[in-house]
């Protein structure tokens, strides 16, 4: 067993993506140092803060590709950071000139700004994909708009629904999820440049022109103060993260439903040896609704970690940063994976409509009961209706009849309504009430 689902030969492709591996990936993470202190340079001396040759010399000859990374991983060990041992490396690239490097900046302050770089990366892919799942069930809800099925509560059968209605309920989380990245990214994707204790006294009045040039230079935006020790915009990235795969969590309980041989409703995409046993050959085990429901397990784990990162003492904190450095690329890592498997499962999901006709049915219309007492209660009263209806269902289930026929020879209902009122209230696909309307309603809002 490997010590991480995430880094495994074996497993990596099945909780993660390769996209998202090289966006936090050691080669990523040494590029996006690199970057940070390039960046810094070249803002540094167009302001007069170094020299313009030095700063020109960085930019030209900084290079995190010819890190050696045996070197770096003996010093971090020794720091506990990997900054200080990466500006010695680059220092020495750049010749004389590289002294000026990491001019003013603090450790934290390379870290988080390339965390943050990532950060932006990797809620790119995970936009595409919210889009790409989000194009999947409108089409699916769409197509099923009016294929009626068991609606189900406290896993019993409850009212008629549609399973475009139930695909539209998925829509609005995914379309939701989609609003909040949007409205998230200005709280997210600020930089960090504060110097030692989050001041920028280094750089004396030119501090925070440093601070605002850098920031454009990378495209992020400029927080008011230092966040060294105000983690919360990384920390609802996360929680962002855990929503998504919550969603996806649900997605996949129901298809796992679904998907068992009582119900046999739904299936994921047939490939020959999916899901197979080793020694049932019947077996077809929902794999991707398992991988989904497992990322939604572990990113909420990710994201309790990070809540109690928030709590840190004074101006530079001891310790609780470090939780980030798992929470964060593990986070995005296994929502990406579950994100990939959502958009395969759902895209070759195998309905069978029939089959959900005939699990409607399965009770002998005690599903429509209901209606029948909506039917009956302008005659003889709400509660009455409920009372009538409600002994001809114990009846209908003891006896094993459908209840239309018990609703026939029950005075107090074929009094009032006739055998075709009796039968059209019964008829679960007159019972859909606004199930329908609501698909169009969802596709229709917020769609781009």
């Amino acid at each position: 067993m490997p010590i991480s689902m995430l880094e495994s030969s074996i497993f990596k492709d099945m909780f993660g993506t390769a996209a998202m591996r090289e966006v936090f990936d050691d080669t990523a993470t040494l590029r996006r140092y690199t970057d940070t202190e390039i960046a810094l340079a070249k803002v540094q001396g167009e302001l007069g803060v170094i020299p313009k040759a030095a700063a020109a010399a960085i930019v030209a000859r900084a290079d995190s590709s010819k890190l050696d990374m045996a070197e770096l991983k003996r010093e971090t060990e020794i720091v506990g950071y990997p900054i200080l041992p990466l500006v010695h490396q680059i220092s020495k690239m750049c010749g004389p000139e590289g002294e000026y490097l990491h001019w003013g900046a603090t450790t934290q302050d390379i870290m988080d700004t390339a965390t943050v770089l990532q950060v932006r990366d990797g809620l790119a892919i995970i936009e595409k994909d919210l889009n790409e799942l989000d194009a999947i069930l409108d089409q699916m809800s769409l197509q099923y708009r009016d294929a009626p099925m068991a609606g189900r509560t406290h896993l019993q059968h409850a009212l008629p629904i549609t399973f475009g209605y139930k695909a539209a309920v998925w829509l609005l989380m995914v379309r939701r999820h989609r609003e909040r990245l949007a409205q998230l990214k200005p709280r997210v994707l600020i930089g960090q440049f504060g110097g030692a204790a989050g001041t920028l006294a280094s750089l004396g009045e030119q501090g925070l022109a440093v601070q605002e040039a850098l920031m454009k230079e990378l495209g992020l935006g400029a927080a008011p103060v230092t966040w060294h020790v105000a983690r919360d915009g990384l920390v609802e990235a996360i929680q962002f993260l855990a929503l998504v795969t919550g969603s996806l969590g649900k997605i996949a309980l129901d298809i796992m439903l679904m998907m068992t041989n009582e119900l046999g409703e739904a299936f994921e995409p047939f490939v020959k040896g999916r899901g197979a046993s080793s020694t049932m050959p019947q077996k077809r085990n929902p794999i991707s609704c398992e991988l989904m429901l497992s990322a939604s397990k572990a990113v909420r784990q990710h994201a309790g970690l990070a809540l109690d990162a928030m709590v840190q003492d004074f101006e530079r904190a001891t310790g609780p940063w470090h939780i980030e450095w798992s929470a964060i690329p593990e986070s995005f890592i296994l929502t990406a994976g579950a994100l990939k498997q959502a958009k395969f499962m759902l895209a070759g999901l195998e309905v069978d409509t029939k089959r959900m006709l005939k699990n409607l049915d399965l009770t002998g219309g005690l599903i429509v009961a209901e209606a029948v007492m909506m039917g009956l209660a302008p005659y003889i009263g709400r509660q009455t209706a409920h009372d009538v209806v409600y002994d001809a269902c114990r009846a209908a289930s003891i006896q094993g009849k459908k209840l239309a026929d018990v609703l026939y020879q029950d005075k107090a209902v074929s009094e009032k309504l006739d055998r075709a009122q009796i039968d059209r209230l019964c008829d679960p696909a007159n019972y859909l009430g606004a199930a329908p309307q609501m698909v169009d309603r969802m596709r229709a809002w917020k769609k781009n």
